[in-house]
Formats: structure tokens, sequence, C-alpha cells
């Protein structure tokens, strides 16, 4: 069905009891994410929040699609499979060979569903426009502070509605926004995404260029905001098609751009881009690293326009799981089936691991038929779209189990050879991504666990090994070695966790060749190195640390001669790594947040298991900062 509006969302999700409504004062200043935080980390994504008492006249939604259930209600659908499905039954129904007439007839119903998705223009006032503020105050909305480094408040849910200056083509992106001043915001365009890509020709053109900002309504808007759509194709086109209805459109008060007539906000204004940018960020970000500051471009807002009984959505990013991770989960079921369609048709599945914080690992599976089919389809997928941006990529064959984490580690035990099977390559990475040496460019590796052909010589140089270690040998080669970690190894698998002191001075680089050197680890094949810091924490930590601290190209040792891969996974500085960027610290919340939330936990109704998950992880925070080490 298609939600109405947002208000009748929430009722929705009211009465399929997954929403718990918070009546005391909770302050939009750090105190909403601390909360939001817990609950979402909860086993299945926890409950959708509403804050009523924000100290403004409008309420506060977030981890409205943080559950498999929630992101499937939010889309009108029992789930998200059934999505995907629906659109693999479109796509084979256009593209049949239609061989007579009465074939050619019978595309003409699903022909009309298409037109029935289409964007449609309605004169006069929405109900967003309902109260229409002239002299904006961006303050009087319970704009969101997350994380105690953050620059300010950043609205975190905007679909910001923007128009190709030459074709017309309207483009619906979610970026950022942080606020300056009661009419000002930054901008956070990418260099990557359509948004930049209209500035740039407004700048070439030497115009203005209108924006307007949409904030709630049905929440399928929200999520086709933040899909990966192809260029050129209205984001509110997938929206209707999802809520099997138009969506429906006015004109803003102050500029010609359209937004949905039943959303909660609307912030017009425009971007010049004879201005100077503005020093916007940091912002604890989805990678649960802060992202830093940087320049970008101004937003002028003209007019705030809301409805009269508005809520105001916000969403928590940080480090996984949180909503983005169900929201990243539809997006790929959704877009299987094009992906299989439009460019690889031997694909079987793909899964994006919340861990892997939507750009640093996809594990795919493939219906092998020839040799270097896996180095095919990573060099396809490394070229399509925000797959660009993917740092690890690993390729099993089609009956693996890609969801198991068991299947797959056996698999890299066993099969993985480091010399012939891990491929670097380079090219964009996220300008998100904190490892790289470059800004938005690195490397990046694929892992080949596909059935060996002979044509592949990727015979392994040492194909049975007994994972037998002496713990006190590996530690007599460095006294900058803590700990040596084989609990993976009790479990059969081929992988040596060894955390290391960095602050003697050495670094994990100078420890990993002595390791090479020497013939101690050479029953193990895989072999990581992580700060001390992260002894005793949780494998999905470990394995978001791993994933977000690495440049394949920099950090990745293969040892020939044993066939090893060793993995330099710790923080780097530039003292000790000659590291020539700032590396960021890890997003907590701050200790007075953790005991005010401590301090009423009892009144919010969210159960028991309430603990901040921050407590374990501020062991990695380096300082109050958001950057960690800016000793350049």
């Amino acid at each position: 069905m298609a939600y109405k509006s947002l208000s009748e969302f929430i009722t929705a999700l009211d009465h399929e009891g997954e929403l718990v409504r918070i009546k005391r004062f909770v302050d939009p200043v750090l105190e909403i994410t601390e909360i939001t935080d817990r609950e979402s980390k909860k086993k299945g994504g926890g409950k959708a929040l509403l804050f009523e008492n924000t100290g403004t006249d409008f309420p506060v939604l977030t981890n409205a699609m943080g559950s498999d259930k929630r992101i499937a209600m939010a889309l009108s659908s029992t789930d998200v499979i059934s999505i995907g499905e629906e659109i693999e039954s479109l796509i084979k129904k256009v593209t049949s060979p239609a061989n007579s007439l009465f074939d050619k007839l019978r595309l003409l119903p699903t022909l009309y569903d298409v037109s029935t998705w289409m964007p449609k223009n309605k004169s006069g006032r929405g109900a967003c426009q309902e109260v229409i503020n002239r002299e904006p105050d961006l303050s009087e909305i319970p704009v969101l502070k997350c994380w105690p480094a953050d620059g300010g408040r950043f609205v975190t849910l905007p679909m910001v509605i923007t128009r190709d200056l030459e074709s017309g083509i309207r483009n619906v992106g979610m970026y950022r926004m942080q606020i300056f001043d009661k009419d000002l915001t930054g901008m956070h365009w990418h260099r990557h995404k359509v948004g930049a890509r209209h500035y740039n020709q407004y700048k070439e053109a030497g115009k203005r260029m209108p924006v307007a900002v949409a904030i709630g309504g049905d929440p399928v808007y929200t999520y086709s905001a933040t899909a990966p759509m192809p260029d050129n194709v209205d984001e509110f086109m997938l929206a209707g098609f999802l809520r099997k209805k138009k969506v429906s459109l006015v004109k803003c008060i102050t500029n010609d751009l359209e937004v949905p007539e039943d959303c909660d906000f609307v912030i017009e204004g425009y971007v010049d881009p004879a201005e100077e940018y503005i020093w916007e960020g940091p912002f604890g970000d989805h990678t649960g690293f802060y992202s830093l500051a940087d320049w970008y471009p101004r937003f002028h807002v003209t007019c705030i326009t809301h409805k009269r009984k508005a809520v105001y959505p916000a969403t928590i990013v940080g480090i996984p799981p949180q909503e983005d991770a169900y929201i990243a989960k539809a997006t790929e079921r959704i877009f299987l089936p094009l992906i299989r369609f439009t460019m690889l048709p031997e694909m079987e599945d793909m899964y994006i691991p919340p861990v892997g914080v939507a750009h640093n690992l996809t594990l795919v599976s493939i219906n092998k038929s020839f040799p270097g089919q896996a180095l095919k389809v990573a060099n396809s997928l490394w070229g399509a779209g925000q797959m660009m941006f993917n740092k690890l990529l690993c390729v099993f064959d089609a009956d693996t189990n890609i969801y198991s984490k068991d299947d797959v580690l056996r698999l890299f035990s066993e099969r993985v050879s480091p010399v012939k099977d891990v491929h670097v390559s380079y090219g964009p990475l996220d300008v998100l991504d904190h490892s790289s040496d470059s800004f938005g460019y690195g490397s990046k590796a694929c892992f080949d666990l596909t059935q060996v052909y002979t044509e592949e010589n990727r015979e392994s140089v040492i194909n049975e090994r007994g994972n037998k270690i002496d713990a006190d040998k590996i530690k007599h080669i460095s006294d900058s070695i803590v700990k040596v970690n084989s609990d993976y190894i009790n479990l059969g698998y081929s992988i040596l966790l060894i955390t290391v002191d960095k602050s003697k001075g050495r670094s994990a680089k100078d420890i990993i060749a002595d390791m090479v050197a020497s013939d101690v680890t050479a029953d193990v094949k895989f072999v990581i190195v992580l700060d001390a810091e992260t002894d005793s924490m949780p494998d999905n930590i470990l394995a978001w640390l791993i994933l977000s601290n690495i440049d394949a190209k920099r950090d990745f040792t293969i040892k020939e001669t044993t066939d090893q891969l060793f993995v330099d996974a710790t923080f780097k500085s530039s003292t000790i790594d000659g590291f020539k960027r700032d590396w960021p610290n890890v997003v907590t919340s701050a200790d007075d947040t953790i005991s005010a939330i401590d301090s009423y936990a009892s009144e919010l109704n969210l159960g028991s298991d309430f603990e901040s998950p921050s407590k374990n992880i501020k062991v990695l925070v380096k300082n109050n900062s958001a950057i960690a080490d800016d000793t350049h």
C-alpha cells in the first residue's frame, strides 16, 4: 500500500508493535543518537523510535526502516525479496520475443503499469505547504547533532532535488546537510554524485542552481533517494513502482522545482557556484569513523514549508549495524535482477555484509563456465555505478552459501592461494574511505574462490596446512607483539590474528617483514595484524576494523615460498607508518551522554538490554577530536 503520509506509516508501525513512543524530553543534541544507537544494535534491529518531546514543535522519528520487517513495510511489501522477483518478472516480460500480434498485445497491461509509476504534477499547493515560512529558521526543526566531534547539526535524511540544466531531468539524491545558520547549510555533494554533476553544469553556465530538499512523507520516497538508480532516471519513478501509485508533486514556493505534495518538510533555496565553498564537517559517518571536514558548496534557504503536524525523520549512522544496513540489504535484493540482466547473467547471488559498510566487502557467487570468469565479473562490477567503490570482492561458485560465515572462511582456508588467487587493481574509492593513500583513489582486490580451470594455472603452492603455531616463537620475533590469537585456528580456519603495540615505534609493516623473513607462521595461510586495543573485541567489530583499515596494495604482503598473505589492519599514523593523510577517529558517544541516558533509561520502556555500544569501543578512540592522527 502507498502511505498517504509519514504519520500513516507511524500508525502502521504502532499497529504492528514496531514502534516505541518516548514521551519524556530527549535532547536532539547527542542524546537521541545514543538512544537510537543502543536500540538499533539489538538483535533484529530493535524498534522504531518516536521522540515526542524534542524541545520544538515537532517529534523526531528514528530507526524507522531499521529491521527486515520495517524496511519491507516502508517499501509497501511483505518482504524485499519479492520486490526483486517482481522486477525480474517484469524484465522477462518486456524482453521476451513477441512473435505474433497476440504476443505483442499481451504486453499492453505491463506497459500500462509502467505508465502508472511516473510522477505527476499537481496544481495548487500540497499538504507539505500548509505552513509557509518565507523568513526561514532552521533552528525551529529538531535537527540532530549525532556524535560529539561532529561539526554541528546535520540533516541526515534529506531528499535533495535538482535538475540537469541541459535535459531538465530530475535527480533525487541523499546528501547530508550541516546547518551553519538559520538559512544556511552545506551541501555535501561527493564528486562522483549526480548532484555534483548538476552543480558543475550551473557553474559552467554562470547560473544559480535551484535546490529543493524534501523530508518525510511516504518512506518509500526516502528509500528511493538512496537507491543507485541509473543516471538520468527519475527516482520518483522508482517510488511510484514500489508504492504502486504515482508520486504527486507540487511546485515549490520560491523556485520551479517540484516536491512530493505529502512530505512533511520542504527546504527551498539555491546554491550559487560563484560563491566560495564552506568548511563542512566533521561528521560521524556510516563507516564507523568520522568523515573529516572539507570544502563544500553553500546552500541558501529561501523558504521552509511544512505540514501543520509534521514529523521530522532522521537516521543515525556509525559503527555497524545501524538502520542503513537494512536499507542497503533492500537495495541489494531489489537491484540484483537488474545486474544479472544488464551485465552479469552468470551471477547467482550477491551479498554485501553490514561489516563492510556498503563499499568495503562484496561476496558474489557465479555459475562459472570458462577460465578467468571470476576476474571478468570483478572488473564488470568495478565498472558499474556505485560498485566502483568496492574495495574487496570475493567470487565464489554458485553452490556456495555466501551468507554462511563458516562456509566462507572454510573456503578461504582451503581454496585460496594468495599467490595466484588474489588480484590487486586500482580505481576510484568512496571519498569516505580513510585508509587509502590518496583521497577517493586507491587499490582494490579480488579473491577468486571459484573452481580451478587447468588454463588458470592456480594450483596452490601448499595444498594442505596443519595450522600449527608456536605462540612463544611468534612473540619472540618482536617485543611489539602483544598477543597471538589462535581462536580462528581452533575453529579450523587457517587464520591467525596478531595484535601489536605500535607505540614502541615499530610499524606493523616492519613486524610483518620480520615474520616473512622467518618461517614461524608458515603453517597458517592468513596472518592479520591488528592494534593491541582490539584484543577481546567480538568478531563483527574485528571484521569491520580489518576491512576499514586496509589498502590492498599497501597493506597486503604475499610470501610466495609459503603461499601466505599477511595483512596490516592497524590504524595508520604519520610518524610510525608514514601515512600522509589525517586518520579519523572511531565514532562513539561521549561519556557524559552515556551517563545521562543511563540515568533515565528506565523511563524509556526499551527493555533491560540497553547497554551503550560505545562503552566497549571507546578504547579505540585516540582523543576528543574527529582526527585520531594529524601529526603531519
